[in-house]
C-alpha cells in the first residue's frame, strides 16, 4: 500500500469494512467479520527486525464472499460510489462474481457462497 490513508478511505468507505487500527506510514488493519484484513506500507515494514517483515510487492488478489442476496446491492453500491467494475465472470450454475481494483491497483473480487 502506498497511501494509507487512500487505502483506509477505500476499505472503510467504500467497501464498509470498520478500522481497527491505523499506524500513519505504516499500517492499517480492518475488521472483515471472522477475520482481518492487514493493509502495510511495503516501503516502511520491509526492512523490520522486531516482526518478521510485513508486505507484499505486485499485484494482489483479495475475495469478499457476500451473501447471495446481497450481490447486486454490493456491484450497485460501489459503481454509486464511482468504483470501475473491470469484469464480471460467469462461473457455474449461474453463479457470477465481479472485479474492481483499490487504490494500489490490487485486485478485488466479489464473490457468493458456493464459489469455492
Amino acid at each position: 500500500m502506498s497511501d494509507l490513508e487512500a487505502t483506509r478511505k477505500f476499505y472503510h468507505e467504500c467497501l464498509s469494512l470498520p478500522v481497527i487500527a491505523m499506524v500513519p506510514g505504516r499500517h492499517v488493519f480492518f475488521d472483515v467479520g471472522d477475520t482481518v484484513l492487514l493493509c502495510f506500507d511495503a516501503s516502511a515494514t520491509r526492512n523490520e527486525k522486531v516482526l518478521p517483515p510485513h508486505y507484499a510487492e505486485g499485484k494482489q488478489h483479495i475475495a469478499f464472499e457476500v451473501p447471495a442476496s446481497t450481490y447486486d446491492r454490493w456491484k450497485a453500491a460501489l459503481l454509486k460510489k464511482g468504483v470501475e467494475i473491470t469484469h464480471e465472470q460467469k462461473w457455474k450454475e449461474e453463479i457470477y462474481s465481479f472485479y474492481f481494483e483499490d487504490p494500489d491497483g490490487h485486485v478485488i473480487e466479489i464473490v457468493p457462497p458456493g464459489l469455492w
